[in-house]
């Protein structure tokens, strides 16, 4: 009785804590989809690295060489059914320091092929600031020697690309692709990447937990109850 007693209150404290727990997140998205709408910034030559997780999901505009003797394929990955990956490829800028842009997504025959599109001479990209991803449990170990990347570990990924010898900064921008579906399936046919939209993908999951934890306080509070009806009724009928 006391440990079902218990129950309720526990998974009340829960639901509390989870509806904090999805104003901190709902602030945090409204945050980040301020900075996306603030006007694209122009990196400095020596970036501040401390910096970049204050300006995550910031929009900046490079210009430079992309450097495809050190490209990256990350992967696997399925974009609208279609298996490939994400190419990532250093960009040299012209003060002669040297950034990783996730190009976006090509498709496996591309690759196979080695047909996806390499652009030659000076490019403009506009994209977005990110930081290195969260790997998981499930995600396997990149073998850069093997060319084999599962997930975007900044920090070897500019390694591999020559490290600071070669003025490389751990500095992760994903390109923005802002057309329709049309034109992504028809760069995808042709092997050209097709980069991600100019959204926040950060998982909110709250409210759930909140529907959660509550619904179950109210059952184990009506559980709780009916048991300690149930005995008050059982010891009534005993002999006094």
């Amino acid at each position: 009785m006391i440990v079902l007693g218990c129950v309720p209150i526990l998974t009340f404290a829960l639901g509390t804590w989870q509806v904090e727990r999805l104003k901190w997140k709902i602030n945090l998205i409204d945050e980040l989809e301020e900075k996306l709408e603030r006007d694209p910034l122009t990196l400095p030559k020596q970036i501040n690295l401390s910096a970049v997780p204050t300006f995550a999901y910031r929009r900046v505009l490079l210009k430079g060489k992309f450097d495809y003797s050190h490209a990256m394929l990350v992967g696997p990955r399925v974009r609208d059914g279609a298996h490939g990956y994400h190419l990532v490829v250093p960009l040299v800028r012209p003060d002669g320091s040297t950034v990783l842009v996730d190009r976006g997504f090509v498709s496996q025959e591309a690759v196979a092929s080695s047909s996806w599109r390499r652009e030659e001479g000076d490019v403009q990209i506009l994209g977005m600031l990110r930081t290195s991803q969260v790997r998981n449990k499930f995600t396997p170990d990149n073998h850069p020697e093997k060319g084999e990347w599962y997930w975007a570990d900044v920090s070897a990924m500019a390694e591999f690309a020559g490290g600071s010898a070669a003025n490389v900064q751990p500095v992760y921008i994903e390109e923005i692709f802002d057309g329709h579906e049309g034109e992504a399936s028809s760069r995808i046919e042709h092997g050209i990447p097709v980069g991600r939209p100019a959204t926040v993908d950060v998982r909110n999951s709250h409210a759930s937990y909140v529907a959660t934890w509550y619904a179950l306080s109210a059952l184990t509070s009506v559980m709780f109850v009916r048991l300690l009806l149930k005995q008050r009724r059982t010891r009534a009928r005993l002999p006094r």
